[in-house]
Formats: C-alpha cells, structure tokens, sequence
C-alpha cells in the first residue's frame, strides 16, 4: 500500500495541474469583469497602484542581487546605506517561502494599451506614476538602482547623491553671471582689474587738448573811467600726450596690485596780439618738455562678487608721487623783445608736484547685454613746503601749499553689441575746492581762481582681439572750462 500510495502521489499531483489551471481563469475572469463593472477612473488608480508595486518589487530584487553579489564576493553583510531583506519586507509584499517576494497578478495587462511592468515613464492613459519615496530604501527614483550600488546617474563625480544638494534656483543666485568676453573688456577697463592671479600688462597712449581765450589789458584807467592802452585776446592751445605702462598682478581671487609709469610730453602755443605796439598784430611762442610724469600705484579688493542679485563692489586705494616736474618756481618770461605782453614759461610741468591718497569705490552690475557701472572717490593732497613758488625772474618766495582736496564722481552704461565688442557712455564730474598757500611764520591764504569743477562726458569703444589682447579706445569731451575740450586715447590690455 505504501508502494501504491508512493506512485499514485504523482498521478495526484499532475491531476491537480488543470484544476489548478480552471481556478486560475476563473480568477482572471472574476477579475476582468470586476474591472469591466468599474469606472475608468477607479481602473487607472488599480492600475496605477499595480505599477507602483510593481516597481517597488523589482528594486528589492535589484537589492537583493546586490546582496548576493556582495556576499559572493566575500564581503559579508551588506554595506552602509545597502537595505537587508528585513527591511525589504516593508517594501514589498511579504517575502514567500524562497525569500523572494510573491508575484502580483497581472492586472496591469487587464486594460488594453497598459504599459509593461516596471516602466516609470507613466500609465497608458498617460497619467506620471509617483515615484517610491526616499524613506523607502533609499533608491534611485530615476535609474531604478539602490544608494549602495553607486552614485546616481547624473550626479557630479565625488558628490554624495544621498547628501543635500542646491535647487536650481539656488544655484543661479549664489554663482557668478557669465560674462561675454566684451563684458569682461568693460568690467576691466570701467571697474576693476582681473584677479585670479594673472598679470597684465596695460600700455596705452593720449592726447589731451587745451584751448583757452582770454582777455587780456594792457595800459591804464584815466579819470577811473577810461582805459588808455592795448586790448588784446591772448590764446593758449596746449596738446598733453602721455604714454604709460600699467602693471597690473592679482595676489588673490579678490585682492589685485598695479604700478603705473607715464611719460609726459607737452607741447604749448601762446598767442598774444600787441606786437610792435599794435593790438592787432599777433605773436605767437611755443614750448615743449618731456619727462616722467607722476608715478602711481594701487591696491583693489574686491567686497562683493556679482551675483544675480548683488552687484559686483570693489575697493581700491592708491598713492601718486610727485616724480614729475612740478609747476612751482618756473619762471615766465618775455619770448619777444618787441611784444612785452607776449610771457611764457621757461619749461611746463609734467606732474602736480604733490603727494596724494585717493580711495575709491565702484560697482558694477551685468544685465547682459547690459552693464552698469558707477564709482566715487575721495583724493587727499597732503600739503608740501617749496623753497620757491614765484614765476617772476629774479623773485624768491618760500611757502607751503596746501592744494584742494578732489572729490569725484561718475557713472555710465556699456552695451555689449557682440562677443567681441562693446560700447560705452559715461559721465564723470571732478570738484575740486580753493588751494591755499603759507608764507613761513605766517598763515593759511586762499589762492583766487582755484576752485575748479570738470566735468566731462566719456565714449569708449572695445574690441577683444583673442584670449590675451583687448583694445579699448575713448574719446572724453569736456563740458566745463576747467575741463580739456577733449581726450582721445586707446589701450592695449595684454593677459598672461
């Protein structure tokens, strides 16, 4: 009996096969008319709730082959950050016999155009499937793949895809605006020399323009009503060319250092009418002088990197010398022996003769193609004792001067009209208030005619030729009679 029973074991077993096989259709039959007796919207949550679970079963398969591989391997427990099949279990539906999670029945292929199982990009209806949670187990939403088998897909190399990382938005605000390479042309020449330790190299030329009328009386009031003498218009034209070389270095990403060297050379025409006792006749002299100019050097430190939000703020102070020639002690004299009102300098200055401080600040914003700029400065002249500031030949006079201190002012707009080149407008005012001189012993007396105020309206225009070499050329027209008439000059940055 027991032999019978043995062999008939089988025979039960394969008879069980089609009964097993009826229930199951019945089943799905059971299945596909409840479905077919509920609304569409409750069949796409089914199916919705089917992929959900779908997925959540093969990324604890995913896991577990990982597991297996590992322990394969000889490498033990599973790492940090790896889910053990314990955890698993709170996934996915509980684990059968094999330790592998019981398959669901396939209801996601009860409504026809049903995507296959395992797909994150959606249901059939279209309708985006939620992706699993972070809590559970820590996966990959986009890839499908578990924290402990690697970085995420797209996550930058040597970040940890499980740390907290930036919004897009956040982002933006905290990196810098990318600047075309014209809009750097203009932030260098307009705000601030580069950091990022490179030397530059800035050589440049330019021609300043003075030409000034004035009238000028020769003889005497008789009666105190009527003038006996020459009435002459005396006309000074004056060209100031200045060469300079600045070196510029940045030590830091935010502090930068330069040294300027100009060379000076001025060459002034003196017109004066009265020749000969004439006041219609006309003599003219000239002069010229060459030399170093005033020596000046700078430190900047850049406060605040532009963002999206904060303009760019950079600090700078700077020290001119009094290298050049200065303009106290020359002596005019008579060019002319027939035209004594006819007086002009022995040689012309090419420096201010005065030590002074100047600090500054200046920002800057991009709106690309835009960029605005804007800066103010406060310049200290310190006072400084001359053994002679006469220009009479034949005169010595000692005294202290003390010239006035030069506030500054100015802003303007440059415009990026392509990668490689831009233009700019800009306006910029100088006040400068009474210089004053005194005499040894005695005290401070304010020099008439002194307080100036320039004002000057400036157009440039930049062309980048490669990564080292920029030209920037400007011409400035000034608005006020202590101002030139107008400066043209061109630059030539070179970057190492």
């Amino acid at each position: 009996m027991k032999m019978m029973s043995r062999a008939a074991a089988p025979h039960v077993s394969l008879a069980a096969i089609p009964a097993a096989v009826l229930l199951f259709a019945l089943s799905q039959s059971a299945h596909a008319q409840a479905l077919q007796s509920q609304s569409i919207e409750d069949r796409l949550n089914t199916l919705m709730r089917v992929v959900d679970e779908q997925q959540r079963q093969i990324q604890s398969l995913e896991r577990q082959v990982t597991n297996l591989e590992m322990a394969q391997r000889g490498r033990g427990m599973p790492g940090a950050g790896a889910p053990d099949a314990a955890s698993d279990a709170t996934v996915a539906e509980q684990p059968g016999a094999d330790g592998l999670p019981v398959p669901l029945p396939p209801l996601a292929q009860a409504l026809p155009g049903a995507t296959a199982p395992g797909s994150l990009t959606g249901t059939a209806t279209g309708v985006p499937v939620n992706p699993p949670s972070p809590d559970a187990g820590a996966t990959n939403g986009a890839t499908g793949t578990s924290a402990a088998s690697g970085p995420q897909q797209g996550a930058p190399v040597g970040v940890n895809p499980n740390a907290g990382s930036p919004t897009v938005g956040e982002t933006q605000k905290s990196a810098e605006p990318s600047r075309t390479q014209a809009e750097e042309a203009v932030v260098q020449r307009e705000h601030a020399p580069l950091f990022d330790h490179k030397l530059t190299l800035d050589w440049g030329i330019s021609d300043s323009y003075y030409d000034r009328r004035q009238l000028q009386l020769s003889g005497f009031l008789a009666l105190d009503a009527i003038f006996l003498g020459n009435i002459n218009l005396g006309q000074t034209k004056s060209h100031t060319i200045t060469a300079d070389l600045d070196t510029r270095y940045g030590l830091t990403d935010r502090m930068s250092i330069d040294v300027d060297v100009p060379y000076v050379y001025r060459h002034s025409t003196f017109i004066v009418g009265g020749a000969g006792g004439s006041a219609s006749t006309l003599t003219d002299a000239s002069v010229n002088s060459n030399a170093i100019g005033d020596v000046n050097f700078g430190i900047y430190y850049q406060f605040l990197k532009e963002t999206n939000s904060i303009p760019d703020v950079v600090g700078s102070l700077r020290v001119k010398t009094d290298t050049g020639t200065s303009p106290f002690g020359i002596k005019v004299q008579q060019i002319t022996p027939d035209n004594t009102n006819l007086v002009a300098p022995s040689k012309l200055p090419t420096g201010t003769g005065f030590w002074n401080v100047t600090a500054g600040i200046s920002v800057l914003k991009t709106y690309d193609p835009v960029v605005l700029f804007g800066s103010f400065s406060y310049t200290y002249n310190i006072a400084r004792s001359f053994a002679d500031i006469s220009s009479v030949i034949g005169q010595t006079e000692p005294a202290e001067v003390k010239l006035g201190d030069i506030i500054q002012f100015g802003g303007g707009v440059a415009l990026a009209f392509s990668d490689k080149d831009s233009a700019s407008i800009s306006y910029t005012m100088a006040i400068e208030p009474q210089s004053k001189t005194k005499s040894p012993g005695g005290t401070w007396t304010g020099v008439p005619g002194s307080e100036t105020t320039a004002s000057v309206l400036n157009f440039g225009l930049n062309h980048v030729v490669n990564k080292h070499l920029t030209i920037n050329g400007a011409v400035s027209v000034g608005l006020t009679p202590d101002a030139p008439n107008f400066v043209v000059g061109v630059r030539f940055p070179y970057t190492f």
